[in-house]
């Protein structure tokens, strides 16, 4: 799938979300968002080396797809952010990681 086109559909189902929740994903909902999903990212990281209390500890297999999931919803929330931010970021990513 094209950059373009994985943006598109997660920008759908954040409209998706919207509706379904009844709010609105505003430049200042979609920032505290996506440091919510930052906070998530490291717990997940921290549980999955075992560097949490032993009580939230899980198999391996599981704890990687956690930590998979929570980085899956930063990247989502940094489209999303760009979007209300009105950035191209397929373009920003280019010109700061890809020096051609």
């Amino acid at each position: 799938m094209e950059f373009k086109e994985l943006q598109k559909k997660i920008l759908e189902n954040a409209k998706r979300y919207e509706r379904e929740h009844n709010l609105i994903i505003d430049e200042d909902f979609a920032l505290l968002k996506l440091y919510e999903e930052a906070g998530e990212f490291a717990q997940a990281v921290l549980i999955h080396k075992k560097k949490s209390r032993p009580e939230k500890h899980l198999p391996a297999k599981e704890s990687k797809k956690k930590v998979a999931e929570e980085l899956a919803d930063i990247v989502g929330m940094a489209v999303v952010n760009a979007d209300r931010l009105n950035i191209d970021l397929e373009d920003a990513l280019k010109k700061k990681w890809i020096r051609e």
